[in-house]
């Protein structure tokens, strides 16, 4: 999920990117950027075109759906860290208070108390090396999971129905939460030393991006069809080297990520009280954070239903619709009828399908899943 990196976004309001010459990332820095996330001189962040589009409560709407999508990220990172955990130790459990916690809740609980004193750091620098390590890790992923199937043994034998029309509501949402990378774009846009070569490095991290994703999709339908899981993880045998380096791989990027993904969010809470500079209430704003989305994530263990819903309701409100609105706000003359208008209009359509027809589907599964059989 590299998409998510968004250290970029950290104190919405305070971003300063450096304007002088020799200053600023690289090229390739903000490739490593925009994998790990993918004008007027006073926007550097997504909520100010909010706001010059639509005021105060377009910089509010716009931070509000940025902030809760990082907040189910960050939800999903503790529901992965389970799975894959209990995939690898199916037996463990933990005592707490009399009670035994078995399972995947025991493994989220776990992850959530070894990420809590990494949380509590507000200084995250160096993001381009952070990025690039999350960029590394995707590629080892998909290099295990294929050496899984052309070599340790899994094959390449598995078809099955190659289109649901059911199951298309879900796989679009799913596609859209991929590349839902948008609301860091600006900042990184303004992070460069030459904003000229920006379009290069969107088209980098799109193309890489889809190679990637396409990679993966492939070789889960061709290794395991129709019984692929929500994670191409929990499929693959645990006693082969390559599906443990898979797996392995899979649970590093969350514990590396997770405090990456909450600082935007604490530091939009801590500067709204007085006391912004207390070392105190940062810690206990960043505690609550993680408790939180560790509640969330144990009432709702459903990966695949969540990143549904993420991708239907979020991403494509902050990918799609979003930008299509403040973009005509801003521009009058993209009104007028002509191929530009109705190539966003077509966007804005498709948008609003996605999104209401996913959030249905993606919301009727986790119910479904939530009620007692």
């Amino acid at each position: 999920m590299e998409s998510y990196n968004a250290e970029t976004m950290e104190s919405q309001n305070k971003v300063q990117p450096s304007q002088q010459p020799g200053k600023g990332t690289t090229f390739f820095r903000t490739c490593f950027n925009g994998l790990n996330a993918l004008s007027d001189p006073l926007i550097k962040t997504y909520p100010d075109i909010g706001q010059l589009a639509f005021g105060s409560k377009g910089r509010v709407m716009i931070s509000t759906f940025m902030y809760l999508e990082l907040y189910l990220v960050a939800v999903e990172f503790l529901i992965l860290e389970g799975d894959n955990l209990h995939k690898l130790f199916p037996n463990a459990y933990l005592h707490i208070g009399g009670h035994t916690i078995g399972g995947k809740q025991a493994f989220v609980l776990l992850t959530a108390l070894m990420i809590l004193p990494t949380t509590w750091l507000r200084s995250l620098g160096l993001l381009a090396y952070v990025s690039a390590g999350g960029v590394l890790a995707s590629i080892v992923l998909v290099c295990s999971v294929f050496w899984a199937g052309a070599v340790d043994g899994v094959g390449f034998h598995e078809r099955g129905m190659l289109w649901k029309w059911s199951g298309l509501p879900t796989a679009v949402s799913l596609f859209t939460v991929c590349y839902g990378g948008h609301a860091v774009f600006p900042t990184l846009c303004t992070s460069m030393k030459d904003r000229s070569q920006f379009p290069k490095v969107l088209l980098v991290c799109f193309v890489l991006s889809t190679i990637s994703y396409a990679s993966m999709a492939v070789l889960g339908y061709l290794m395991f069809g129709e019984n692929l899981m929500s994670q191409v993880t929990l499929n693959l045998p645990t006693r082969n080297i390559s599906s443990k380096i898979a797996i392995y791989t899979t649970l590093i990027n969350p514990i590396t990520k997770y405090a990456i993904i909450v600082s935007p969010i604490a530091t939009a809470v801590e500067d709204s009280y007085p006391f912004r500079n207390s070392r105190a209430l940062s810690i206990l704003i960043r505690s609550v954070l993680v408790i939180s989305t560790a509640v969330v994530a144990l009432s709702v263990p459903f990966f695949g239903c969540v990143m549904a819903f993420i991708g239907a309701f979020l991403s494509t409100s902050v990918s799609m619709l979003f930008p299509c609105l403040c973009y005509l706000k801003i521009n009058k003359a993209a009104r007028s009828f002509g191929p530009e208008l109705m190539l966003i209009t077509i966007i804005m359509v498709m948008g609003s399908l996605v999104a209401v027809v996913g959030t249905y589907s993606s919301l009727k599964e986790i119910v479904k899943h939530i009620q007692p059989q």
